[in-house]
């Protein structure tokens, strides 16, 4: 490649970031500023200019490796593949078709996405196909496509949120979780906005807040119902809007009466005066929004949870406005994209649904195969993996690493070690991959070119900055050669842009449409907003005889809801306990989340040294009060049991924090495993366990 500045974006969160990729004489590679991208304007976090450290071959994987005893082994890469192909085939011989698993990730491409749908449902047969992407914002989804009828993390750009009046975040540390985003925060505040941060932790965005609540874990919909109480008792609600533009009014009013201020300050710990003072902050500016991010989501009532907040931005008149609306903070790289376009258990591409005749018809067209060969909705991700070496045999997995992610997840372990058969696809030895009979090095970031949508569904172009190492392949030379070895000759191209061009047929006419969206318009135009179908009637033509085309959608709702009458949904929900509840035994609240330095699961940036050196290792943060009963100081190891199973790691104290909760950060394996803890409890219709709350005891620990 040539020694200069590929312009392109980050490996990481759903930001997507604009970066410059350089290669140095030395063979390392420079990040530089790339201020042309709307999202982040040149600004990085720690993770963005640290990332080619992966790229290194003293971190990375260099060789396909294969099970020998007890020991991983270099391979060649026709040895890898055929033992894949082998077990794969002698799993459906044996099995049939289901007992072979496919497990995708959030962070892979559009292009890969759709290939690994595909390859399940095509050379598979399989309906045995989820990806982490569920632990991600698989409420927000459910709860987005019951209101409006079509699920885009954000339905505005983020350059609309300094432009509000008011913005609630709900269940979100971005200021640590996705920091260059946490100026069109500050940007609201200097304009004149409000910020209103709920969150049981004091955490570095709580603080950048006007108006902090601090609700007890699991209660966000029962503070969502609060709030919608006292703008119906105070006679808040846009009576006019609700009748043009919303249906089910009547019930969601009635279900939200039943949460009279006091109740809901007895269930959340919020103070009434916080909740009358968060409704006239929202109520009274001309625009609002409300954000939620995994605090609310992830919980056993997810779904729910986001349709109680949606209903507060419906009877105020505050979806479908300029600078107003509904969003989620979407956290992985690709979680919208990953989720549109086929390794999503129950969708095919376009964000079809796997059920409906006619999507099936129209994807297995472009396929070319029989529409009834197409296998059904399988398992969501935790019910999944809860299957492997039962009714599932072997398993296919790119881009993820369940052993430290997943919850309950000392059992998840278990179950991956009792498959007949793991293969792995990475860009390092993951905890997961190291549990693998096969080990395939696949291409990263800066070393192949692919598209992202990232959190507001701009969908944008990844460019090749260097060229990766010898004998290393792509995810997508990968299912090429599995799909030949297993009898399907055509169908899986190598080449990105070839399988983009596909992934738009199959697109085409979809609720997530891409038809409209080339790789030339997204170098061109800094990205694209979906939808974008492609017009039936060119409207005519530039001076250079381009055809007009569709110029994306960057603002959803405007005119109309997605439903087919164009009115939103109020859903009635009511509030109800999380699935675990503190007793006696079990008498503390334990939730999850990140830190600045550290990424999901870990398995990347934990290689880096100069964010290990920010973040070496896990905590435990509780209150003073807490420490004080449990008789720990600051950097004792504290025990926290769940009755999933125990994690050790150091106390951190602080006040910020309720006393009646500990926080531990998820990124990390062994003792300190934060998801040995966690609750695989699962929200009836996003199938999202809860992560976010369960309960837990604490005890000291001699070293």
């Amino acid at each position: 490649m040539p020694n200069s500045a590929t312009p392109t974006h980050c490996p990481y969160c759903a930001l997507q970031c604009g970066m410059n990729l350089t290669p140095a004489p030395d063979g390392t590679v420079e990040v530089s500023e790339r201020a042309d991208f709307p999202v982040n304007r040149g600004a990085l976090c720690g993770k963005g200019r640290t990332a080619p450290a992966v790229l290194s071959s003293r971190v990375r994987l260099t060789s396909p490796l294969v099970r020998s005893g007890d020991t991983l082994v270099p391979a060649t890469w026709e040895e890898a593949l055929d033992r894949i192909a082998g077990e794969l085939s002698r799993t459906r011989t044996e099995h049939g078709p289901d007992a072979c698993g496919v497990f995708g990730g959030g962070g892979l491409t559009n292009e890969k996405a759709y290939t690994l749908g595909k390859f399940a449902r095509v050379v598979l047969g399989t309906s045995q196909i989820d990806y982490n992407g569920r632990f991600c914002m698989s409420s927000a989804a459910a709860g987005g496509m019951k209101a409006f009828g079509l699920d885009r993390g954000l339905p505005f750009p983020l350059e609309d949120i300094p432009k509000s009046g008011c913005v609630i975040l709900v269940g979100s540390n971005l200021a640590e979780t996705m920091p260059p985003s946490l100026r069109f925060f500050t940007e609201l505040r200097e304009n004149g906005g409000t910020l209103i941060v709920i969150d049981p932790r004091r955490t570095k965005t709580a603080e950048q807040a006007d108006l902090h609540l601090m609700p007890r874990p699991g209660t966000d919909l029962a503070l969502a119902l609060g709030l919608l109480h006292l703008v119906v008792a105070e006679g808040r609600a846009d009576e006019a809007y609700i009748a043009e533009r919303t249906v089910g009014w009547e019930d969601a009013r009635a279900a939200a009466m039943a949460h009279w201020p006091e109740y809901v300050e007895r269930i959340t710990g919020v103070p009434v005066p916080q909740l009358r003072e968060t409704v006239r902050l929202f109520c009274e500016p001309e625009s609002a929004m409300v954000l939620t991010a995994r605090g609310p989501e992830q919980q056993s009532k997810g779904t729910d949870t986001v349709s109680a907040w949606i209903n507060l931005c419906l009877a105020a008149g505050r979806a479908g406005r300029p600078f107003s609306g509904y969003g989620c903070l979407t956290g992985q790289g690709n979680g919208q994209g990953g989720r549109e376009h086929g390794q999503k258990a129950d969708q095919l591409p376009g964000y079809r649904k796997l059920d409906d005749p006619a999507a099936r018809a129209h994807v297995a067209e472009v396929w070319g195969v029989d529409p009834d060969s197409l296998p059904g909705p399988g398992r969501s991700a935790y019910e999944l993996l809860d299957a492997l070496g039962t009714d599932i045999r072997s398993l296919l997995l790119m881009g993820s690493n369940p052993v430290v992610s997943a919850p309950h997840a000392a059992h998840i372990e278990e179950r991956i070690k009792s498959l007949d058969f793991l293969a792995v696809c990475d860009v390092v030895l993951s905890e997961t991959a190291a549990l693998a009979d096969v080990v395939l090095p696949v291409t990263q970031w800066a070393e192949e070119t692919g598209t992202t949508t990232n959190l507001e569904g701009r969908v944008l172009l990844r460019r090749q900055a260097i060229t990766p190492p010898d004998g290393i392949r792509s995810d997508l030379e990968v299912m090429h050669e599995l799909a030949d070895r297993l009898g399907v000759e055509k169908g899986f191209p190598t080449d990105p842009e070839e399988v983009f061009e596909e992934l738009r047929r199959a697109s085409a006419g979809g609720p997530a449409d891409y038809s409209g969206i080339t790789y030339r318009r997204l170098a061109e135009e800094n990205g694209v907003f979906w939808p974008c179908p492609t017009p039936e009637t060119p409207a005519g033509a530039d001076g250079e005889g381009r055809a007009d085309v569709h110029p994306g959608t960057a603002r959803l709702f405007l005119d109309r809801f997605a439903h087919p009458d164009g009115r939103a949904r109020f859903v009635p929900v009511s509030h109800r306990a999380i699935a675990e509840e503190p007793d006696a035994e079990y008498p503390v609240l334990l939730t999850t989340g990140r830190v600045v330095a550290q990424y999901q699961s870990g398995a990347q940036t934990r290689r880096v040294d100069e964010l290990n050196a920010a973040a070496p290792g896990p905590f435990v943060e509780l209150h003073p009060r807490l420490a004080e009963r449990l008789g720990a100081a600051e950097g004792d190891p504290v025990a926290v049991v769940s009755r999933r199973g125990r994690a050790v790691a150091p106390a951190r104290i602080t006040l910020g924090i309720r006393p009646d909760t500990v926080f531990m950060p998820f990124h990390w394996y062994g003792e300190g495993r934060a998801n040995t803890l966690t609750n695989p409890a699962l929200d009836p219709t996003s199938r999202m366990p809860e992560f976010k709350a369960c309960a837990v005891r604490l005890e000291t620990v001699e070293r």
